[in-house]
């Protein structure tokens, strides 16, 4: 079931051929996660990244004094991982953890590498994903977070994650939005006795 989730959600960015999907099974593994549990922690060399079949998962950076800054959520459907690092083969400066009890399949990056270089309808799948989920939403998260006020980022936030809003804590979106628990029951009071 899991794979065949995956299969659907990378046919909807570029068609896969049989050959391939034979292929990219083969650097698959089946793993589960406890709500809270860390896939992988900052300073790790990573090896993998995944794709989530059922749950939800965060990346996020500590900063020196322990505060936490989420950088994106991933429920079902979305492949997370520490990509630069895994690019680069250098330790993770962010964390990976589920959120809920998450079923995931992990994906040898190594594997997926020379599979790119052996398959072109698998390249064209990763230029298709990658410009669709992280360069241009990194480019509108950032430009967010520059020019917009926190009421703002919060709208755009439920207009992009508004299906995880009952799965994911306020002081996580908190943090994803750059502003503070307190902050944000603020925005959300203020909007909710704002009339239609």
């Amino acid at each position: 079931m899991a794979l065949a989730a995956m299969h659907h959600a990378m046919l909807s960015y570029a068609p896969i051929s049989d050959k391939t999907w034979q292929a990219i099974q083969g650097i698959c593994r089946l793993r589960h996660l406890r709500k809270g549990e860390l896939w992988l922690t900052a300073g790790e060399l990573p090896d993998r990244f995944a794709f989530v079949y059922r749950g939800l998962m965060r990346i996020y950076v500590q900063d020196n004094e322990g505060r936490e800054y989420n950088k994106m959520f991933f429920a079902e459907g979305n492949f997370p991982g520490s990509m630069t690092a895994l690019l680069e083969s250098r330790p993770s400066a962010f964390a990976l953890q589920a959120l809920e009890d998450t079923s995931l399949l992990e994906i040898n990056f190594a594997g997926f590498r020379q599979l790119l270089k052996e398959h072109h309808d698998l390249a064209l799948f990763q230029v298709h994903y990658l410009e669709t989920n992280w360069l241009k939403a990194k480019d509108s998260r950032e430009v967010a977070l520059v020019q917009q006020d926190a009421a703002s980022r919060y709208a755009r936030f439920i207009t992009e994650y508004g299906h995880l809003t009952d799965r994911l804590p306020q002081y996580l979106i908190a943090s994803h939005l750059g502003i503070t628990p307190t902050q944000l029951s603020r925005i959300r009071k203020t909007q909710k006795n704002q009339p239609m």
